[in-house]
């Protein structure tokens, strides 16, 4: 049984909490703290395009050309898809970074007032291109449009990959622990949900979700072959149907293994598996500012949902890293209101297979909920929150509502340089 800790603040944190109490605002809770055994090493970091040890340099290097290979209608991009590289969507500051793009999703609610997938294709995901009309098919039209009937619209950012080989060999365990510590702490305020996912490779078997806006996702291998199919239209044996088999020519599945008997899908997420986690800026963490805004952050309650540390589960070859994020799903007030669609992100046999530990209702739950953006490198990204649609700090801080509303206004109540030390603290990660 994992054990998470509660820390104490600081000592010369004692006048700013006082001031916080009288301003009537709610006490902070200590952050939460996962054990670290003494034999875990630190995680290796960096944007140098070199493997963390999981692999060679040189296999590592193969799996990023994968990654980074432009795809063509001829090796089975489309019909539907919304880019034609991994790449294209994470890559700031390298390979398996996040950047500017975002998708689009949509919903409606139906009579019960339940959220509903959209008429288009019955997946929540709205593809932004397609292989038509061409020279083949220069009458067919495939572009998917929102109807009106799907009221509920929103964007999410693509998603930082670096490190997150780290975040797979996190224990179930650690991140319920730490979903029980929250509601201890705050007396049910904030209330992370560690929803049991399916694994695709693994039929039958769940883990607790920890990949995609929704945590949609806990293995990167079942990650990869959602990515492939809905955001670059390739089969693969994980998902072996077409979202539309319209303007189809190539041969199924499009992913198919290479001499090594790996295929494309696989490579991803080895090479995800192999990278580094992001590197903070260690100039601007060592300034006053930012050694105090550190403090500050964790005094007003940041780090009750942006845990700090977390620690990988193999035995003996334990790994430190610091993601400042618990991977839980929570209510901030910024939720998009869409649910997500089973077969897009499971296909379309999901409810043949019996799941261990899978619950509709808790995946019904999450319908205002989003996955706890972890802050590391969160300095690289000029967008901010699951839309993108924050562009500064301070503009992201206060815009947390719901579960984090006591948090956002202790920040509100703090002194203008306090504020500014945070920020500071922030552009470190």
């Amino acid at each position: 049984m994992v054990r998470v800790r509660l820390s104490r603040p600081a000592l010369w944190l004692a006048p700013v909490m006082v001031a916080l109490a009288t301003c009537r605002v709610s006490p902070p809770p200590p952050p939460i703290s996962v054990p670290i055994p003494s034999s875990a090493a630190e995680a290796p970091t960096g944007f140098d395009d070199r493997s963390n040890g999981a692999n060679d340099d040189s296999t590592h290097e193969v799996d990023q050309e994968a990654f980074d290979e432009v795809e063509e209608i001829a090796d089975g991009l489309g019909p539907l898809y919304n880019a034609q590289a991994c790449r294209e969507c994470h890559q700031n500051p390298t390979s398996g970074g996040a950047s500017q793009i975002t998708e689009l999703r949509v919903g409606h609610l139906g009579p019960d007032g339940r959220f509903r997938d959209a008429a288009i294709s019955g997946r929540t995901l709205v593809n932004d291109r397609a292989i038509c009309p061409n020279a083949a098919f220069p009458d067919s039209e495939i572009q998917e449009r929102v109807p009106d009937t799907e009221t509920i619209r929103t964007t999410r950012a693509s998603l930082n990959l670096l490190g997150d080989g780290l975040v797979e060999a996190v224990a179930d365990e650690t991140l319920i622990e730490i979903a029980r510590a929250q509601r201890r702490a705050t007396r049910g305020t904030i209330r992370g949900q560690a929803l049991y996912v399916p694994i695709l490779e693994a039929p039958g078997e769940t883990r607790i979700g920890r990949f995609g806006w929704k945590d949609q996702h806990a293995s990167l291998l079942s990650f990869s072959a959602d990515a492939y199919l809905n955001e670059m239209g390739f089969t693969t044996r994980l998902f072996p149907d077409e979202v539309t088999t319209l303007c189809n020519t190539a041969s199924e599945p499009n992913d198919t293994t290479h001499a090594d008997g790996l295929a494309d899908f696989e490579r991803f997420a080895r090479f995800v598996r192999a990278t580094k986690a992001p590197a903070r800026d260690t100039v601007l963490a060592a300034t006053p500012a930012a050694r105090r805004g550190s403090e500050l952050f964790d005094a007003i309650g940041c780090a009750t949902c942006h845990v700090r540390t977390l620690v990988t589960a193999a035995a003996g070859t334990a790994k430190a890293f610091h993601p400042f994020g618990d991977f839980l799903l929570h209510n901030v007030g910024t939720g998009d209101g869409i649910v997500m669609a089973m077969p897009e992100h499971y296909g379309p046999a999901v409810y043949k297979t019996v799941w261990k530990e899978f619950s509709i209702d808790s995946v019904g739950r999450t319908r205002n909920k989003v996955r706890t953006a972890p802050l590391w490198g969160v300095r690289l990204r000029p967008r901010l929150m699951h839309d993108a649609a924050s562009l500064t700090l301070r503009d992201a801080i206060v815009r947390h509502r719901g579960e984090a509303s006591d948090v956002s206004n202790r920040f509100g109540r703090l002194t203008l340089s306090d504020q500014e030390a945070i920020i500071e603290f922030l552009k470190s990660l």
